[in-house]
């Protein structure tokens, strides 16, 4: 079932994102970040366990958005449970009267199955530039920024 994120969520999203964060397909999360943007984490859950999440993170006052944090747990993927949480940030971002929504991913593949197309990084605010400064790939992060207009 796809749904927003709850605080009992929490821990189990910060199990799934730090998985991948591990072997480098990802930027980590603190438990404390989890917790303080939980409104912002869609979950999809069977049985009480979260096997896919995702962020829709707002973006200053631009009408801007970043989709983070998108994970899978690897035994379910390729079985529609990204593409669904994509399409519900997305469906939210509309509905916030959001324009446009980017990305910062290994996998452009799976965006530009959405409509997202290629942007250069310095095209994006520097906001975004917090996170990456806490990244262990900075400055020779290889993820590619995509964006999409709402």
């Amino acid at each position: 079932m796809l749904k927003k994120a709850t605080l009992e969520d929490a821990q189990k999203i910060h199990r799934l994102i730090n998985t991948f964060a591990r072997e480098r397909l990802m930027l980590g999360r603190s438990l404390n970040y989890i917790y303080d943007r939980i409104r912002d984490f869609w979950v999809y859950k069977e049985k009480n366990r979260v096997l896919g999440c995702c962020s829709l993170n707002i973006v200053g006052w631009q009408d801007l958005a970043e989709i983070k944090s998108l994970a899978v747990d690897k035994k379910h993927q390729k079985k529609g449970l990204g593409k669904a949480l994509v399409k519900i940030s997305l469906k939210e971002a509309k509905e916030l009267g959001i324009k446009k929504v980017f990305v910062l991913t290994y996998e452009s593949a799976f965006f530009k199955k959405f409509g997202f197309k290629t942007v250069s990084k310095d095209k994006l605010p520097h906001k975004i530039w917090a996170d990456c400064l806490n990244c262990p790939e900075f400055p020779a992060c290889k993820e590619e920024a995509l964006i999409r207009k709402i």
